[in-house]
């Protein structure tokens, strides 16, 4: 694993930029253990400050200093978007491995099952569980139903490796050697879909974030826990652009888009370095 990062270190800018975009974003998500104040407290500030040496990303109108309530903002997002990213990670790993190694009936029945989630709708899925748990809607369980909502896509595309992995001779090697199904799946097929694991991975990271930003915005989660999509719910319940405090929304929504960019920019990354060809030619224009 340390080879590949080495490999995309040294030969890929989209790896490099990407990087260092997200580094930015996460070393500004850390600085929230030393943040001042808790982030649940309001008027511990002069509101409506603009951007300032005092105060660099300005106060909104709740009181509260903008840089540091966002930093706890993007530790809660970024957990999040790892939480969906590691569940819907272990489901997909399991379904497309068991689906593409096993074949006959449960490979039939994996992907009859695979097929029924593409297929359901998973905004109005998430705002009936709001409607339904309201309170209960903390983090983690959003984070649960939306992990158990985002693995299809990606089990199958692992199951087509897995399938061509099946047929190989080290499969066989690994069969007539008396290895039974679960190791030569986790122990001999695993490594050769990692770099797929960790593209899909980054891919759901930002496929979950949206969609908690968007719930955020429109009030259909938990707004008392500090993320960037309820960060502007508060922008937008305090009508922020109409009273002057641009600050409010501008600022979060370019943090935001910077580390969309950088998450995208590794995705295309690893996606690059899947392909072979497309691995060597850069290699070899280097």
């Amino acid at each position: 694993m340390f080879a590949v990062i080495r490999d995309l270190a040294r030969y890929n800018v989209e790896f490099a930029a990407g990087t260092l975009l997200v580094g930015i974003i996460v070393i500004f998500a850390l600085a929230s253990f030393f943040a001042p104040a808790p982030p649940h407290l309001i008027y511990v500030v002069p509101p409506d400050m603009p951007p300032s040496t005092t105060y660099w990303f300005g106060t909104n109108s709740r009181g509260q200093d903008l840089f540091w309530q966002l930093s706890f903002a993007f530790r809660n997002t970024l957990s999040f978007g790892l939480m969906v990213a590691v569940i819907s990670r272990i489901i997909s790993i399991t379904v497309g491995l068991l689906a593409g190694y096993v074949g006959g009936w449960m490979d039939r029945v994996l992907m009859f099952f695979n097929d029924i989630f593409v297929s359901l709708p998973v905004f109005p899925i998430l705002i009936l569980f709001y409607f339904v748990l309201r309170s209960n809607l903390d983090m983690f369980t959003l984070a649960l139903i939306m992990g158990c909502l985002g693995w299809p896509f990606d089990a199958r595309l692992i199951r087509s490796v897995a399938l061509g992995l099946r047929h190989r001779e080290f499969t066989r090697h690994a069969v007539f050697s008396g290895m039974s199904a679960r190791k030569i799946m986790f122990e001999e097929h695993l490594p050769y879909v990692m770099p797929i694991v960790f593209a899909t991975a980054i891919a759901n990271m930002i496929w979950s974030i949206g969609l908690e930003v968007t719930l955020a915005v429109l009030g259909f989660t938990n707004i008392n826990v500090p993320t960037v999509g309820t960060t502007l719910y508060w922008a937008n319940n305090h009508s922020a652009m109409v009273v002057g405090v641009w600050w409010w929304i501008l600022i979060p929504v370019v943090l935001i888009v910077i580390l969309f960019i950088g998450l995208f920019l590794l995705t295309v990354a690893l996606n690059e370095y899947i392909d072979p060809r497309s691995r060597l030619r850069r290699i070899g224009g280097a």
